[in-house]
């Protein structure tokens, strides 16, 4: 435990950063999953709308540098083969 008081309180502020950047992923996972299934599904209205869901979740999330922006083109570009098939 570090005795500086500036570090005490870093060490507070990235904990709490931390648990809200854990609930963003989280998130795009269950979103990730939920568009996956609709996909399998063949329900063409719901896989379009769901991948539009899906797009701007992640480009919130790599603006907001929970993910990198890198990652989420990675993950648009492989659902969007998904809404292709």
């Amino acid at each position: 435990m570090a005795n500086i008081k500036s570090q005490i309180k870093r060490n507070r502020q990235s904990a709490a950063a931390n648990e809200r950047n854990k609930s963003v992923r989280s998130k795009l996972r269950t979103i990730i999953k939920n568009y996956l299934s609709t996909a399998e599904s063949g329900d063409a209205e719901g896989t379009a709308t769901g991948y539009r869901e899906v797009s701007s979740e992640l480009d919130k999330a790599a603006a907001k540098g929970i993910i990198h922006k890198n990652k989420a083109a990675n993950q648009k570009s492989r659902l969007a083969k998904h809404l292709k098939s």
